[in-house]
């Protein structure tokens, strides 16, 4: 069974957790960054957390697991894998989530979104959206991290490999800027 203190130790073993003065996807800033890519170097490490989620979901009858590109893409690939359906990924075209490459999800598929981390989880609600919009019945949600302290309610089934709370603040409100003594990074992937 996979424990905090496991993944704790994975997340230090790859470097995944940052410090620093962040600007987040959501647009919000924090001192703390979890890149997960950094985790996913290692396919066995990809495996071994995403192992959580596709055992919280195999009695789900899941047909497709879609995940936001860019940081969701291999949780999402892995997650399907695991339980043996479709893989598809979600981009922006013209800053709006997009179904592209052919992809579609058929009326009534039952639909796991995959995300690597969420802060504010927008980037899955607009994936939700698609495939609500599809017809397609969404089973729940499945991340390896969650920095928002377990807050997020995307109103279905939400499982996350690691919960942290992860403070972050308003642009307006960040103190980290207010000291001014901290550059702002953004190692996200949405402008892609």
């Amino acid at each position: 069974m996979l424990t905090n203190q496991r993944v704790e130790e994975i997340l230090k073993n790859s470097g995944a957790l940052l410090t620093g003065h962040f600007l987040y996807t959501s647009g919000r800033h924090g001192d703390k960054y979890m890149q997960c890519a950094k985790i996913l170097q290692n396919p066995n490490y990809a495996v071994e957390l995403v192992s959580y989620l596709a055992d919280s979901f195999k009695e789900e009858n899941v047909d497709i697991v879609i995940a936001p590109a860019v940081g969701g893409i291999v949780i999402g690939y892995e997650l399907a894998r695991q339980l043996g359906v479709t893989s598809l990924f979600a981009e922006r075209e013209n800053g709006e989530m997009t179904l592209r490459r052919g992809f579609e999800i058929p009326k009534g598929a039952r639909v796991v979104v995959a995300e690597d981390v969420v802060t504010t989880g927008g980037s899955v609600q607009e994936v939700i959206d698609i495939v609500k919009n599809s017809g397609g019945e969404l089973v729940g949600v499945g991340v390896l991290v969650d920095r928002s302290g377990g807050t997020i309610d995307f109103g279905t089934k939400t499982v996350a490999t690691y919960t942290a709370n992860i403070v972050s603040y308003d642009a307006d409100e960040c103190p980290i800027c207010v000291a001014g003594n901290e550059p702002l990074i953004k190692p996200g992937s949405r402008s892609l």
